[in-house]
């Protein structure tokens, strides 16, 4: 983590000490929360719509942090070490691109609709076999978690593999501007976020923004069956650096440097050669094709930094995915649960079906989906297509939740009269006719957007021992 003296903070962060005396003072890392303090570490009080961090300045000094970054436009400061910023949050900001420039690291940025925390966790996975790693953890991908997760990375680092996420224009842009990455990954383009920004050619502009930043000379990784990504990085607003290198991965071989050749799939994962690895199968134990095209643009990575092929399936083996992503549980019964609760769109609900589908030896597949938040003028016809996709021989029961969901049950009765289709409002209710329907021997697909809470129903089907 940083590690430096109050007053060398205060000139990487663009501002200046109250009080000259404090200026050997220890930084050893930051934080935002006060309610997460560690003694010796530097305050960083953020303002939002409905919060104001000065207002807990003072305890965060008395309880043991090390001094505070002050914004001048709130008032007087407390007693104590302090830094005097015009904005807190363009200080974080500044200190974080100072620190990762000092550090040297290379830096791997990754953005997308979906698919943009497992590619990571991918990429650091094949990277930590030959270099110093560090990446984003959790959610920490926005304008305060990125650099939030620079700061602690240690001085030692060779590459940083950063997550970026967005909810509209210019957020990628401010992210790409304080990583400078050297390597930008695009997963694809999909739907989330158009209730923000209204088409998935604005999200593909709002994706590309992480080449604003990039290093000159650097390589954009990106899916090549989505014709939008070369037409938005063609337009003559997309900002871009000189010598910028481009590679492709897809299912498409006629569109991409890279491309699977075959793919065996298992109760655990898939075994899978590809155009640029032909070498006996990787082992990726992940589920679904979806997570195949994933590994494809992190074996892009690996390759560009020289991971050998040992390291790549050293790698690959001992793979740990950030929590809550497809899931296969098991539950006491003998039920097969895959638990995807996490978030949803389009795109992602389809690949978990195909997940669903692929997966063989199961008395019957049942799909439990939820509501696809923020998708905009369009939702009830992405719930209907995706009712329709699960009608078409993938599943053989579908229970549908939620308002937007109805839409779901409704165009999968349509495209398949003789299939099981349920539709529940309350929770509760869907999980007592689930548990009455379920055998041991089925497979059960639970995904929903975050907001859905669908967790819940997984817990349930867990805990219960059915015997149907």
């Amino acid at each position: 983590m940083i590690t430096k003296k109050l007053g060398e903070v205060a000139v990487m962060c663009g501002g200046e000490l109250a009080h000259d005396h404090d200026y050997d003072i220890q930084v050893k890392g930051v934080f935002t929360d006060s309610r997460k303090l560690v003694a010796g570490r530097l305050f960083v009080p953020l303002v939002g719509e409905k919060f104001d961090g000065h207002a807990f300045a003072a305890a965060a000094l008395e309880g043991g942090a090390c001094g505070v970054l002050w914004q001048r436009d709130r008032g007087v400061p407390p007693q104590g070490p302090v830094i005097l910023v015009d904005d807190t949050l363009d200080a974080l900001q500044a200190m974080a691109k100072a620190y990762l420039a000092e550090v040297g690291c290379r830096v791997v940025g990754i953005t997308g609709s979906n698919g943009k925390t497992t590619t990571k966790d991918m990429v650091y996975a094949l990277l930590k076999t030959s270099f110093k790693v560090h990446k984003t953890g959790g959610n920490f991908n926005n304008h305060i978690g990125m650099p939030l997760t620079i700061l602690e990375m240690p001085a030692d680092t060779e590459i940083a593999v950063l997550e970026m996420g967005m909810s509209g224009r210019h957020e990628i842009e401010c992210l790409s501007a304080i990583a400078s990455p050297e390597v930008a990954v695009i997963t694809n383009i999909g739907e989330a976020h158009l209730l923000q920004l209204g088409s998935r050619h604005e999200i593909a502009r709002a994706k590309l923004e992480i080449a604003s930043g990039m290093k000159q000379g650097g390589l954009l990784v990106y899916h090549g069956d989505e014709p939008l990504i070369p037409l938005v990085l063609d337009e003559p607003d997309t900002i871009k650096p000189e010598g910028l290198k481009t590679f492709t991965f897809g299912m498409d071989p006629g569109k991409n440097s890279d491309y699977p050749t075959g793919m065996m799939f298992h109760s655990k994962g898939v075994i899978f050669t590809s155009h640029l690895h032909p070498e006996a199968g990787l082992e990726l134990p992940l589920l679904g094709q979806h997570n195949v095209i994933n590994c494809l643009a992190a074996l892009a990575v690996a390759d560009y930094f020289g991971v050998g092929a040992e390291e790549i399936r050293e790698g690959l083996s001992g793979l740990h995915l950030t929590g809550m992503r497809i899931e296969q549980i098991t539950a006491p019964s003998g039920l097969t649960v895959l638990s995807d609760a996490y978030n949803a769109s389009p795109m992602s609900m389809k690949a978990a079906i195909d997940v669903l589908d692929s997966l063989k030896g199961h008395r019957r597949k049942i799909a439990v989906l939820g509501d696809m938040l923020e998708l905009g003028p369009k939702e009830f016809e992405y719930h209907a297509e995706v009712g329709e996709y699960a009608a078409d021989g993938k599943v053989d029961m579908l229970y549908a939740f939620g308002t937007l969901s109805a839409e779901m049950a409704k165009a999968a009765r349509l495209k398949n009269p003789e299939m099981l289709v349920y539709h529940f409002d309350d929770k509760k209710e869907l999980i007592s006719h689930l548990a009455g329907q379920v055998h041991p021997k089925d497979i059960v697909l639970i995904k929903a957007s975050r907001g859905m809470k669908l967790e819940e129903v997984v817990d349930a089907l867990v805990k219960e021992d059915f015997h149907n």
